[in-house]
Parts: structure tokens; sequence; C-alpha cells
């Protein structure tokens, strides 16, 4: 297997829906991300159809020697591919460094399923992460 050549500017290294996220500094100096309840699935609050509006987070970095700019574009399609919101949001990350960006979106499930965040950086690759709200609990 031969190695993917690195990416050239700023790029997603991870997408996940969460609860919550808290960056703190250790010796280093250094940075500490700590992500809590991540999720791919949650019950719905209430009756269908229902909105919700889950937090994703998208870490991405910036190579040394890139410029540290881009822009994130978020898509959120349901199961027949259908565009439900999106969210576009400018990066400016320092080149060498990690960065965070938050993205919420109001989702409306007429129904229990999927809804997939499709994730990239100035039409780069697109990473896809799935939320799918369950039947409400009860």
């Amino acid at each position: 297997m031969s190695a993917q050549p690195y990416p050239e500017g700023v790029h997603i290294v991870a997408a996940l829906f969460i609860d919550d996220i808290e960056m703190r500094q250790v010796p280093g100096p250094s940075t500490r991300i700590d992500l809590r309840g991540i999720q791919f699935s949650a019950p719905a609050p209430g009756e269908f159809p229902i909105t919700v509006d889950p937090h994703l987070v998208v870490i991405v970095h910036c190579p040394t020697g890139a410029t540290g700019t881009g822009v994130l574009e978020v898509v959120f399609t349901d199961a027949d591919g259908v565009e439900v919101a999106r969210n576009a949001q400018p990066l400016q990350i320092e080149p060498g460094r990690f960065g965070r960006q938050l993205v919420r979106a109001n989702l409306t499930y007429p129904a229990p399923g999927t809804i997939d965040a499709r994730c990239r950086i100035d039409q780069g690759p697109v990473t896809v992460v799935p939320y799918t709200l369950l039947e409400p609990l009860g």
C-alpha cells in the first residue's frame, strides 16, 4: 500500500456530533480537546415531525507553509439526497496548527430516519457524518 500525499491546504481531520466540547492547555504548550457525548443517533425529544439542532464539531488542520484560510461547507441531506440545510463559514487556522469549527443546523425530521452532514473545505474531499433520529422514548 502506498502512502497518500499529505493535504496541501486546510483539511478535515474528523467530524462528529457531540454534546459538549472543552479546550484546555497542558504543558508543552499543547492543547487538548475534550469531547463529550459523541453520538450518531438519539431518540426524538417529542413526536414527529420534529426539528432538532445537534452540534457538529469539525476538527481541521493546516500544514506548515499553507495559507491557513478556506471555507468550511456542511450540506445536510436526507435519505433521498435532498438538501435540508446548509452551513458555510470561513476558516482561519494558523499554519502548523489544528482548529475546530462548531456547526449547528436546525434539522427537521418528518419521521425517524437519518440525515447526513456532508462536510468539505474549498470543494475538497467530502467527510460524511450521519445523524439518525429514532422513535421517542416511552
